[in-house]
């Protein structure tokens, strides 16, 4: 009898057990509660931006070509620039100014932690937590060389933005857009792509370009910049990280002629992300001190002690 009650509360505690699991599992993609009482309008306003952010993305739109893509991709695999952890990763960023942000003056380990924290207080997973710790530290990019932050931030067009936190891809930061094909019109300032040799080049204009029909976001180019993973991150987190500063796709609904089923399940995901990285640049600034020991628990699970840069 007693084996029987203690079967019988096995797989009680068993099926418990996963029913948590499941819920941690899906907590990822609960909608954010934290910017319920945010003024989103005032997010992204770039019909009121600055000179300073219309500049930027006007040289971006300019230079970024696909012959301009192919070098990067081909220099980025040349060297190591450095050898460090995550949070002397973060400390590097404690002198950079996103030139391309109209929501933001703080430096970038501050937009760092916001994103982190708030995703955190929400009561998201630790992977998740981490994603928005490490999203944009492929910006460390304009302090290795590069030739400005034309070609390290903003929002991606088509080129594959890579965070110098991984080599999967071997592509680097900014909003993100597609090279090889047409130039949405859903990119910001769209009228700005008239300087870029692309914009008149037969192949380099058509819709397709050099791309098949749905190839899928795998096999598309998207303009240099930041957003890349060497970690144990999970798929969702890694597509949070690739392609949240592709606004065009993720907002717009840009580029549906290229993406495929894989593209549209992690769009899921990065949508889920968008609300952390966009409206906590409000939130008040963070203490790196207090919170140091905790991320570096966290950084410890899912990334190597020292990263090749």
């Amino acid at each position: 009898m007693t084996g029987a009650i203690n079967g019988h509360d096995l797989d009680m505690t068993s099926d418990a057990i996963d029913e948590v699991n499941v819920l941690k599992g899906r907590l990822w993609d609960e909608e954010s509660k934290f910017d319920e009482e945010k003024e989103k309008e005032r997010f992204r306003n770039y019909d009121s931006a600055c000179d300073r952010v219309k500049n930027f993305y006007k040289e971006q739109h300019e230079k970024q070509t696909m012959q301009f893509n192919i070098q990067a991709r081909v220099n980025f695999k040349k060297r190591t620039r450095a050898r460090m952890g995550i949070w002397e990763a973060m400390e590097m960023l404690n002198t950079l100014i996103d030139e391309s942000d109209p929501d933001t003056s703080l430096s970038q380990i501050e937009h760092l932690l916001q994103t982190a924290e708030a995703i955190r207080r929400d009561g998201k997973p630790e992977w998740m937590q981490i994603a928005g710790l490490v999203h944009d530290l492929g910006k460390l990019l304009l302090l290795f060389g590069s030739e400005g932050q034309w070609d390290v931030v903003g929002d991606t067009f088509g080129k594959l933005t890579t965070s110098l936190v991984a080599e999967k891809r071997g592509d680097l930061p900014c909003d993100v857009l597609v090279v090889g094909c047409q130039f949405s019109d859903k990119i910001i300032y769209p009228d700005t792509f008239v300087a870029n040799p692309d914009y008149y080049d037969d192949v380099y204009s058509s819709k397709y370009g050099i791309y098949q029909p749905h190839c899928g976001l795998d096999n598309v180019m998207l303009s240099w910049g930041h957003d890349e993973d060497q970690s144990t991150l999970p798929d969702e987190a890694l597509a949070m990280i690739r392609y949240h500063s592709f606004y065009p796709w993720h907002r717009e609904g840009a580029y549906s002629h290229l993406t495929n089923e894989k593209d549209e399940r992690i769009l899921a995901a990065v949508k889920a992300f968008n609300p952390y990285d966009l409206y906590s640049k409000s939130d008040a600034p963070c203490d790196a001190s207090k919170l140091r020991p905790y991320y570096e628990g966290l950084i410890a699970k899912f990334f190597p002690p020292v990263i090749n840069w």
